[in-house]
């Protein structure tokens, strides 16, 4: 049943496209990644009976190898609520085929096949995951069983959506492995002293919070005088602070601390044993919690999921919406389930919770849909990739809080035979009528956007000719952006994501009324609207959407995700805390020094290669056609500035269309390897020549005192690839902003290395006099001249020179870092 594993083109495919992807899982170098693809690739999901995209285009999306859907069920006008997958057209079609179409032009690297017939027990063994989402209790501990003592183990996930309530059940087999519990990088700290004592005192510098918890295992590196902790041995700690804690070891006979030193946390192996489900149906321990108002939730409704298998089991239908008698069957089920339990039995029964259960329970509401298939899509990339804690065992969840009011007469429930028949059967008809006639302004059409177009467009919202929803994004659709946003397709790279996003809701629900903008939110469009929806990516634009909501008075539905992390508020006028009320408090910014010469943690040197970045490819070509376009007009800002702020852009652009010009791909690569030997060798070899490293502050300490740690200088070696990449990342970027053709022998890993070995690179020679900035309280490493104005007139004559030199119409090309965060596949 599993396909044979893709070929290289198709691999490079799905990494050029799902880059976030692979970031949120946290891959491992070399050996540990292909090893941790290999897994990936492997892994399928099943989705039987009903709700194939429950799941199944979350994993589409993250690029597994393949998906089998199994659903012997017939499409009904009830589903178009839930499943955006399926039209009017594909009533009386099968499900899982009706869907394959759509599922497929999501990602073509994935195989997605479908199974017919009853399902046996020995159609497991082809796959590496299964998911159920409509089984019978007995059935699916039957098929639990079989995963759960098959060799390998099949990970096993049965999940459940029933109106506002909704459970997730993970068997993962005997024994399971997690590498990694939260995906989270390693903490580290920096060491400031180490006592000779029983157990040992480690402090580090204060001026980053260390984030170790009691019983943590680290390990040291670069300790000075104290070699035995060197040895990478985890080492268990205790007494966490701040900036301290104990070490669990006699350090008495060790050497004496003098300097340095890394500490790092290690993040052992988890082995986790799953219950089968037919024992954990009994005593299911510990739930997961998902909402800390409701403790005593997850065991009542552990009990009424129970009591509707029984009610379907012995009724062979579901409960009628607003039926007393059919409530009062499942409260009576579950109350003899409960009784049965002996000691472990609750002392209170909720019948007013089991009636809206019941009520509701045929229902499957694309809002909570949405919600579990991220979760069971979540939990099978958890099972084949052993990152990330998974579920263990059960998960409920309930929104019966998103109930009207007021209670709901029987005749409201009643079906109207049309596609939201489920929404009707749980919110009545009067709210549906509502929730078609509203007005919502959408800001922002990326990943949330999509999901909640999606949402919109299934649940009805502004489905009426009074009704309007109106969408607004200024940004263009990238490659980048389709292993998660998915209603955008390879065709639509370039193109308006407000408009395709809207073009794609359409389909979904025909009636959808909405209106794609490609322009900035304006506050007057606020005026008339009954609800704004926020879907951006940025704090400021949260914050103007905020005060514009709060000055108009007008609900915002805030949230936002970061890898496999995130949030959501509600705000409510008059009665909730608005986005802007409360705000983290502002980043710590680090000195220049540290930034530019003694950079101690991983966030110092991302800001100084983003200021490069920046500097080289966005600000100097910027200047550069300011000038050009102007010559006169940008000679006379400069001088009427004046100062050496109005001197620093002056002698980039000069160096950059004189002695840094670029006509080749060659000197491209030349340009790019001498910066390599500027950033990664010459500049440290100044600064150890300037301050060696046995060096002495002006009080007498030693000078590389923590955080400051004496650096090495890199040697270049064309074999290395991380070396190499560099070096084709640069010229690349230096030969984008030049207008220079990029020839295909680049991808030729060992042409490449050719042309580089050719480019000569002179010898270190250090400077005398040269001042390296130490104070911490400097902002600004530029210094002033004697006599700027003098210098700027000299290099504007310069300037002028060099500008009749270059070809007409020359101008140079700005890359901006945003569009560049895709990452490049480069070897063939």
């Amino acid at each position: 049943m599993i396909p044979q594993k893709r070929g290289s083109d198709a691999g490079e495919v799905q990494h050029n496209k799902v880059p976030r992807a692979a970031a949120t899982s946290q891959e491992e170098p070399e050996q540990e990644q292909k090893q941790q693809q290999q897994e990936l690739d492997e892994m399928a999901g099943r989705a039987p009976e009903i709700d194939e995209d429950l799941h199944s285009k979350d994993l589409v999306l993250a690029g597994v190898k393949s998906v089998t859907l199994h659903d012997d069920g017939k499409v009904e006008l009830w589903d178009l609520s839930s499943n955006f997958f399926l039209s009017e057209k594909d009533v009386g079609q099968n499900r899982a085929q009706a869907c394959v179409p759509k599922l497929q032009e999501l990602n073509n690297a994935v195989i997605i096949s479908t199974l017919t017939g009853d399902l046996t027990k020995e159609q497991l063994s082809n796959f590496q995951a299964v998911v159920f989402t409509d089984i019978s209790l007995d059935k699916a501990v039957e098929f639990d069983d079989y995963c759960h003592n098959h060799q390998p183990p099949i990970a096993f996930i049965k999940s459940e959506v029933h109106g506002l309530f909704g459970s997730v059940f993970c068997d993962f087999g005997p024994e399971f492995t997690v590498l990694d519990v939260d995906g989270e990088e390693p903490h580290t700290g920096i060491v400031a002293s180490i006592s000779n004592d029983n157990p040992a005192l480690v402090s580090c510098v204060d001026d980053e919070r260390l984030e170790f918890q009691d019983g943590d295992l680290v390990s040291f590196s670069e300790v000075v005088g104290m070699p035995e902790l060197n040895d990478g041995r985890p080492r268990k700690i205790k007494n966490a602070r701040p900036y301290s804690f104990t070490l669990e070891e006699d350090t008495s006979s060790y050497g004496t601390y003098i300097r340095g030193g890394i500490v790092t946390q290690v993040k052992p192996p988890k082995i986790l044993k799953f219950k089968p489900l037919k024992e954990a149906i009994k005593e299911p321990g510990e739930f997961l919690m998902s909402d800390f108002s409701k403790f005593d939730r997850p065991p009542l409704l552990h009990l009424a999921f129970q009591a509707l298998d029984k009610f379907r089991n012995e009724l062979s239908r579901f409960p009628v919406a607003g039926s007393a008698d059919d409530a009062q069957k499942l409260i009576d089920f579950a109350v003899t389930i409960n009784e049965s339990l002996g000691d472990s039995k609750l002392e209170e029964v909720d019948k007013k919770l089991l009636h809206h259960f019941a009520s509701g329970s045929k229902a499957v509401l694309n809002p909570m849909a949405a919600m579990f298939g991220g979760i069971v899509g979540q939990e099978v990339v958890k099972a084949c990739s052993g990152k990330f804690h998974p579920l263990y065992q059960f998960f409920y969840f309930d929104s019966v809080e998103s109930l009207p009011v007021e209670p709901l007469e029987p005749s409201d429930l009643k079906p109207e035979n049309s596609r939201f028949d489920a929404q009707i059967s749980v919110f009545g008809a009067k709210l549906q009528n509502k929730l078609q006639q509203a007005k919502l302004f959408m800001v922002g059409s990326g990943a949330l956007g999509c999901e909640f177009l999606k949402n919109f467009a299934l649940m009805g919202i502004s489905c009426r000719p009074n009704g309007k929803l109106t969408v607004t994004d200024d940004d263009v659709i990238e490659k980048s952006n389709l292993s998660r946003q998915f209603l955008f397709r390879d065709w639509n790279i370039g193109q308006p994501k407000s408009t395709v996003a809207a073009t794609a809701a359409m389909p979904i629900n025909p009636k959808l009324h909405v209106e794609a903008l490609q322009n900035r939110a304006k506050a007057p469009r606020l005026k008339t609207l009954d609800a704004v929806v926020n879907a951006l990516d940025n704090v400021t634009a949260r914050m103007y959407i905020d005060s514009r909501c709060v000055y108009f008075q007008k609900p915002l539905l805030e949230s936002g995700t970061l890898g496999a992390k995130c949030n959501t508020q509600m705000v409510i006028p008059h009665l909730t805390e608005n986005y802007g009320a409360s705000r983290d408090p502002p980043e710590k910014q680090a000195p220049m020094c540290t930034v530019h010469s003694f950079p101690h943690n991983i966030d110092h040197c991302l800001t100084w290669a983003r200021s490069e970045f920046e500097g080289l490819l966005e600000k100097i070509p910027t200047e550069v056609n300011a000038f050009l376009s102007n010559p006169s007009g940008y000679a006379t800002a400069a001088r009427t500035a004046g100062d050496a702020q109005a001197r620093d852009p002056l002698e980039r652009v000069i160096e950059c269309l004189h002695r840094e010009k670029c006509e080749t791909f060659q000197d491209c690569i030349t340009w790019t390897r001498l910066k390599f030997e500027d950033y990664f060798s010459n500049r440290v070899k100044q600064l150890t020549y300037t301050f060696h490293e046995d060096a002495m502050t002006s009080s007498g300490a030693p000078f590389y005192s923590a955080p400051k740690r004496f650096p090495r200088p890199l040697e270049f070696s064309s074999s290395d690839p991380s070396h190499l990449n560099f070096l084709l990342a640069g010229s690349i970027l230096r030969a984008e902003t030049f207008g220079i053709p990029i020839p295909d022998w680049v991808k030729d890993q060992k042409k490449l290395a050719e042309a580089v070995d050719k480019v000569i690179v002179p010898d270190f020679q250090p400077k005398q006099g040269v001042k390296i900035e130490t104070d911490e309280k400097a902002t600004s490493l530029s210094s002033a001249s004697v006599d700027d104005a003098a210098v700027i007139e000299e290099l504007i004559a310069k300037l002028e020179a060099i500008s009749k030199t270059l070809q007409p119409g020359f101008h140079m090309n700005r890359i901006s870092l945003r569009r560049m965060m895709t990452p490049i596949s480069i070897w063939t």
